[in-house]
């Protein structure tokens, strides 16, 4: 009962299991596509689209449009989210933007500021400024 915390998803973490990685310190503009897994601890600015697993790291920094089959944050993201599988934000990952995912996990110490929509498989985004699942003045 105490003592006892929740497992989480296994996700392969292992270094042979990464198969791209921008660094810290390394920034990137443009659109990333890939399979199997990639690892962010730099900056990105642009569009990410994968069926696969994307990981941000503490050290990342994201202003994208992401579209994944799971996303596993621990950095800070700007911009909206759609995963087909989950999405894990774990501490200490800012995120300012919309996610869109059939299962979401947060940690204590996470910053989320956006709206969230849950319904089976993710549906899609509408684009920055329209009127979402969140209706303005609504609380």
């Amino acid at each position: 009962m105490f003592g006892k915390k929740p497992a989480k998803a296994a996700i392969p973490l292992e270094k042979s299991d990464i198969k791209a990685f921008l660094g810290p310190g390394s920034q990137f503009e443009g659109n990333m596509t890939f399979t199997e897994i990639v690892r962010l601890d730099g900056l990105f600015r642009g569009e990410i689209h994968s069926q696969d697993t994307l990981i941000v790291g503490q050290s990342g920094e994201l202003q994208a449009e992401i579209k994944v089959g799971t996303l596993i944050l621990s950095g800070k993201l700007k911009g909206n989210v759609t995963a087909d599988i989950r999405v894990e934000l774990r501490a200490p990952a800012e995120v300012e933007g919309n996610i869109a995912t059939p299962v979401l996990t947060v940690e204590e110490g996470v910053v989320f500021n956006g709206s969230l929509r849950m319904r089976g498989a993710a549906p899609e985004l509408p684009g920055k400024g329209g009127a979402d699942g969140a209706r303005k003045g609504e609380k």
